[in-house]
């Protein structure tokens, strides 16, 4: 039986049947390789940043806003960098939704696994102090 609360407790069954834990040594190893994919996370999300950032290869028209879309798309030019791009944004999206289907699994340890791993991995991978600054959402206008 699924749970549809949150619960305490070493028997959980993440994503897959065969991945269940019974134990609380099997259950902290899965907390641990979920806290490793949290970080992991954070990791692949910083290569995929700073290759978007490499890849830009000259500056914005003046103003963005002003740029017919047919414009933008036309002009547009794939090459590696975009390439890679789009493959590192796939696997990091598939990391995502593999970390936001095992939080589903409404285990309190698991939760608390996942959030500890992506707040370490970005404190590790993304807390530095340069400024860096990109906006990948196109719903995020200012």
């Amino acid at each position: 039986m699924m749970h549809m609360t949150f619960y305490w407790g070493r028997s959980v069954t993440i994503l897959f049947d065969s991945w269940q834990t019974n134990s609380w040594p099997g259950y902290f190893l899965s907390l641990l390789a979920l806290f490793l994919f949290g970080a992991f996370y954070q990791y692949m999300e910083e290569r995929r940043l700073r290759l978007k950032l490499l890849s830009v290869a000259k500056p914005p028209p003046s103003s963005a806003a002003e740029t017919p879309l047919l414009n933008k798309l036309s002009g547009r030019r794939f090459g590696p960098y975009q390439l890679a791009g789009s493959v590192l944004f796939g696997v990091n999206s598939a990391i995502g939704y593999f970390l936001m289907l095992a939080v589903m699994s409404f285990n309190a340890g698991v939760f608390i696994a996942v959030v500890v791993g992506l707040a370490a991995g970005y404190l590790a991978f993304r807390g530095g102090d340069e400024e860096v600054v990109v906006v990948d959402n196109p719903c995020a206008c200012a």
